[in-house]
């Protein structure tokens, strides 16, 4: 059957039907993952403590010195056409030394960057695009860099007016020069200044063969107690021109963020929560008298991970992540026994459970919780 292709629209057949094979629906036009700020996988909350943290997922706050910003999901303020936004705020009028910086940043994985070709003279464009709203005004500073921070390209943008949500588009022309990672380590990274030091701010709009996370002159919001910074709607896109923001559903969005980390609990329940039996994994043991056995099992993670993780496990009655599991037994629910995870790798692990100093005869149930954690 005769076809023609149709840049606006996608394959037109024949009979006059069209196949969409627009970025959005086809290939991974966005290499953010929850760019839109809807999975929150560890309902995080909070202060930033140390230098690098995981907050809302795939979204890192880095920190020089602990608690001077904290970061949360918002569900109140946002644009129109997204319903959550990643609010950073100020925990007091805090002055940056030179070699501090105070960041907002996503790792992306190479393997979803290889295409870009970065440095080599086949380079591509790339426009990263994102909503932002602040009670503070003026110049903003953020960065694209490379994984060892050898290769950095500092942008500026504009927020003219307070509370009133403004777009960004910034269009970067590839880096030619460089090494840039090839596999399931960091390919590129972008970040968002929240107060950077001179010594890691540099001149917007040009490749720098060092690390700068922000661009010089840029505006501090840890330098005004109580000052608010919401985003939403990133995007980072291979071409010249800011698309329309590649919303994905849930589904795929959280399978995406759960390459990087994975719980057994609810999606809506925090890890650690205690009392949340009826959301942990049971492992079968039967003790014989005098001994007490060890039992194993598997756990298949619900996506493959980038690496073998580092693997926490919780006593889903206690909340606590010691090695201690909860059992039950004939005669109604007991702290007894322990669970401890082994052979961990990108698909799952092993789980040994057993029950000590048991002096009857009888089965039991150990059950447990776990996270796995495989962050770039």
């Amino acid at each position: 059957m005769p076809i023609s292709v149709n840049g606006a629209n996608g394959i037109t057949f024949a009979d006059g039907s069209i196949q969409n094979t627009g970025a959005a629906d086809f290939g991974f036009k966005n290499r953010i993952i929850n760019g839109a700020m809807v999975i929150n996988q560890r309902s995080w909350s909070g202060n930033i403590t140390t230098g690098n943290e995981y907050t809302l997922d795939r979204f890192q706050g880095v920190c020089s010195v602990s608690n001077k910003f904290s970061v949360s999901q918002s569900t109140s303020v946002y644009p129109s056409g997204l319903n959550y936004s990643l609010l950073a705020t100020s925990t007091s009028a805090y002055t940056v030394g030179a070699a501090e910086q105070f960041l907002l940043r996503q790792n992306i994985e190479a393997y979803n960057t290889n295409d870009l070709a970065w440095g080599t003279a086949s380079a591509s464009t790339v426009t990263l695009s994102f909503r932002v709203y602040s009670s503070l005004t003026g110049t903003f500073g953020g960065a694209i860099f490379n994984s060892n921070g050898s290769r950095s390209y500092p942008f500026t943008y504009s927020i003219p007016t307070a509370n009133t949500w403004t777009t960004i588009s910034i269009t970067i022309a590839g880096d030619t020069s460089g090494t840039w990672a090839g596999t399931n380590g960091v390919g590129i990274t972008v970040s968002w200044g929240l107060g950077v030091g001179s010594t890691y701010s540099g001149t917007a709009g040009a490749w720098a063969g060092t690390y700068y996370p922000s661009a010089t002159g840029a505006t501090s919001v840890v330098g005004t107690s109580g000052a608010t910074f919401y985003i939403t709607g990133v995007q980072l896109e291979k071409g010249s021109t800011a698309t329309a923001f590649d919303y994905r559903d849930f589904g795929r969005e959280l399978a995406l963020c759960q390459r990087y980390y994975e719980k057994s609990y609810d999606y809506g329940t925090a890890p650690g929560t205690s009392n949340v039996l009826q959301q942990a994994i049971g492992l079968g043991i039967y003790t014989n008298t005098p001994a007490a056995y060890n039992r194993f099992g598997h756990v298949y993670f619900k996506v493959a991970k980038r690496a073998g993780p580092t693997v926490t496990l919780y006593a889903p009655a206690t909340g606590s992540s010691a090695t201690a599991s909860n059992a039950t037994s004939g005669d109604g629910g007991t702290n007894i026994g322990y669970s401890q995870a082994a052979q961990v790798n990108q698909y799952g692990f092993n789980i040994a459970a057993s029950v000590g100093g048991s002096t009857n005869t009888n089965y039991y149930t150990a059950f447990f919780a776990f996270t796995a954690e495989a962050e770039l």
